[in-house]
């Protein structure tokens, strides 16, 4: 797997690049947690998970039924 398709819901207080920022930010916390011995074979020089880039798009007219088929059905 090289990307990940998520559907979230948010306030308006909180920016994409905030939302994005926490998500890599807890989520590689809790997988070195898990699996430690696993990732430093991958990743030696620092406790990472993530690449830095990241792509955001709104679902405008699209309804959230139409949005959720859409990434369930990803390959």
């Amino acid at each position: 797997m090289d990307h990940l398709h998520l559907m979230i819901s948010s306030t308006p207080s909180l920016s994409p690049m905030q939302i994005v920022r926490k998500l890599k930010q807890e989520s590689t916390i809790g997988m070195w947690k898990l699996f430690p011995q696993e990732l430093q074979k991958h990743f030696w020089k620092e406790n990472t998970f993530w690449t830095d880039g990241y792509f955001i798009s709104s679902i405008g007219e699209v309804s959230v039924e139409t949005l959720r088929h859409y990434i369930q059905n990803q390959g």
